[in-house]
């Protein structure tokens, strides 16, 4: 049993899983510190607002709360749509990144892969027969 799972988790594939997973994880981070620290500064310039997760709409009464969470301790009823602001965002700029990064690696493979090899000429004897047709024709 030890001997198949010593071969199970050496396979390329699961070494490569595992590598992925890691660099996954990574990339993550970066993508996060980017949207942090670099994009969501450019866009709280524009719209006056770093952190979109506490942007809500009270729709229970008139009582007017100061933050998301204040409003929630009281059992209010609100549309909190800030906190999906945040992600969808997050989610389009990694979406972004990462297709730029694909198409990046299917343009270097397309330089690196060798040409096909021409098609093989015809074999000795169909040459032979073709020789053979073309005596008999004559």
């Amino acid at each position: 049993m030890v001997k198949e799972f010593k071969e199970f988790a050496l396979k390329g594939n699961v070494v490569d899983m595992a590598v992925g997973v890691i660099i996954g994880g990574a990339f993550g981070k970066i993508v996060d510190s980017m949207i942090g620290d670099l994009i969501m500064p450019l866009i709280a310039k524009v719209i006056g607002t770093v952190d979109f997760s506490s942007l809500f709409i009270n729709m229970s009464n008139d009582t007017v709360y100061k933050s998301l969470d204040e409003a929630k301790k009281a059992g209010a009823n609100v549309f909190a749509y800030g906190n999906f602001i945040t992600i969808a965002v997050n989610f389009l700029i990694l979406a972004f990144v990462i297709f730029m990064m694909v198409k990046q690696m299917n343009r270097i493979k397309r330089e690196e892969a060798p040409p096909p090899p021409p098609p093989p000429g015809p074999s000795d004897e169909v040459k032979l027969l073709g020789e053979i047709r073309d005596l008999l024709k004559k």
